[in-house]
């Protein structure tokens, strides 16, 4: 009994001093349903063809989806939503008439009284961006407020990335940016990135790090990801040096800033590129300080650059190192550490390095056999170059135009000609072509040992390769078969004298 008096009493209550009176739940679910009717007829109107009732509707004023929108709300007799408007904006975008938006918008901004939603209006913005009618995206946005609609970030951003797609509308930023802040639109960390992403994008680092400092200045907190893509493109230019570089991750640092595996690696990656292995090896160091553990890629790149310098016993420290934090050395970081010792002149070394890295599984390839190929021909040893080809073949390692090259060049160097014409002869034989130098240098040895007719043959297989012998050739030729002549005039008595039963035999 004390529940229903309370209950009579609250009503009583109500009834005296409720000012207006609440709508039935049934009367709002009908004019939902009206909405909901006006909107499928507005659909459906969408989806039909040219017919006389778009004919009859349709005005300068008033495009046919406008004048179905109103048409359709009016026989329900209810207004017009923001998803209708939405949809007939699409609806013009996606079928590329953007030259009947403006009557809509018109009609919104005039007619209408609720507020419209911004992500209709950014949508827009977005759909005339696209259309590259960046000045109507940018008009879009100062006419906001007109349709009840206060402007945030989000539509502030969505013009932002439509702007700085091109160069012209990066010039229109700065106003932008000014005039949003008189309609009390606040750049947020989100707009920064825009911008940061975009010069970054257009390689204008130097703008893009005037606007992190801007960024900073504000009091937004030092963003890992902005720090990394700045650090990245820093080192992607071309203009830039290591000191620069340098002294940005020195301030980053400062900021706040923990650089990651990857922010490591691009900057050593650069640093080497420069030739700055010392100072790659000092950001490696500072890599292992902050306690991360170098991978084989920043090994390899360090002992590129450490050799690169001539900082052979780095190198040897570099490769122990790795060793030890048990990194497994593939064929290229091999690669790297046995050249130092070619360079080096260890080339027993080398060679001893080569035979363990099979029995670590990992084989020498081609450029391993080059390097060491070629060390043993700069210090004259033939014989073991000779053994190491063997070695080679017997592993079903083909000789390159580079493998050829390095032995013909060493047993020219070490007087050995006809075995070095014969290897040639072995590489044409191959298919394959070798440089006019080597032609030039085989030839002229021939010349001076008096194997005139050989030298012509192989003159003439250069010829059919369609190598063009160098003017040492020509030369040698003449010297070698007597000929005495000031003046090559005559290009048919050359040939007919080169030619001749007359010239010496071999």
């Amino acid at each position: 009994m004390v529940r229903s008096s309370s209950l009579r009493t609250g009503r009583l209550f109500l009834r005296k001093h409720r000012k207006w009176p609440h709508l039935p739940f049934n009367i709002k679910w009908q004019l939902t349903s009206k909405q909901r009717e006006a909107f499928q007829n507005l659909k459906e109107a969408a989806r039909a063809p040219s017919s006389s009732l778009q004919h009859r509707q349709e005005t300068p004023n008033k495009p046919y989806l406008l004048s179905s929108l109103i048409h359709s709300f009016s026989i329900y007799d209810c207004e017009p939503t923001p998803r209708a408007y939405h949809f007939i904006l699409k609806t013009l975008s996606k079928t590329s008439q953007l030259h009947q938006i403006p009557p809509v918008l018109d009609h919104l901004e005039k007619v209408e009284k609720f507020d419209t939603p911004e992500f209709i209006l950014a949508h827009l913005i977005e759909v005339y961006g696209n259309a590259k009618e960046i000045q109507k995206a940018v008009e879009l946005f100062y006419r906001l407020p007109k349709f009840r609609c206060v402007p945030s970030v989000y539509s502030l951003n969505t013009l932002l990335s439509v702007l700085c797609r091109t160069s012209e509308g990066l010039k229109m930023v700065p106003e932008i940016l000014l005039k949003s802040r008189a309609v009390n639109v606040r750049v947020e960390e989100s707009s920064f990135r825009l911008l940061i992403s975009a010069l970054c994008r257009i390689k204008k680092v130097g703008f893009a790090v005037e606007i992190f400092k801007c960024m900073i200045n504000d009091g937004f907190n030092v963003d890992t990801d902005i720090c990394s893509m700045l650090l990245s493109s820093l080192c992607e230019q071309a203009d830039i040096c290591g000191v620069e570089v340098m002294r940005f991750l020195g301030e980053l640092r400062k900021l706040g800033f923990c650089p990651g595996m990857v922010d490591y690696t691009n900057v050593i990656r650069f640093l080497v590129r420069e030739g700055k292995g010392a100072d790659a090896l000092g950001v490696l160091n500072q890599m292992k300080s902050d306690g991360i553990k170098p991978d084989i890629v920043c090994y390899n790149m360090v002992l590129n650059g450490v050799i690169a310098s001539g900082f052979y016993s780095k190198a040897d420290e570099l490769f122990d190192e790795l060793l030890v934090f048990g990194l497994v050395p593939d064929v290229y970081i091999y690669n790297v550490y046995i050249d130092a010792l070619c360079k080096q002149n260890k080339v027993e070394e080398g060679i001893k390095i080569a035979a363990s890295m099979e029995e670590l599984g990992c084989k020498p390839n081609l450029n391993t056999y080059n390097m060491l190929l070629e060390a043993l021909c700069n210090s004259g040893e033939l014989s073991k170059a000779r053994d190491l080809v063997r070695e080679m073949s017997s592993k079903g390692i083909g000789l390159s135009m580079q493998t050829y090259k390095v032995m013909i060049d060493g047993l020219i160097n070490g007087g050995k000609l006809i075995e070095a014409c014969a290897l040639l002869e072995e590489e044409l034989d191959k298919g394959l072509c070798p440089q006019s130098l080597t032609f030039d240098e085989i030839i002229c040895g021939l010349c001076q040992l008096g194997w005139i007719c050989k030298a012509l043959e192989l003159l003439e297989k250069m010829v059919n390769k369609n190598v063009s012998p160098g003017v040492r050739v020509w030369e040698a030729l003449l010297l070698g078969s007597h000929i005495n002549i000031s003046f090559i005039g005559d290009i048919g008595l050359l040939d007919s004298k080169l030619n001749s039963s007359t010239l010496p035999e071999p």
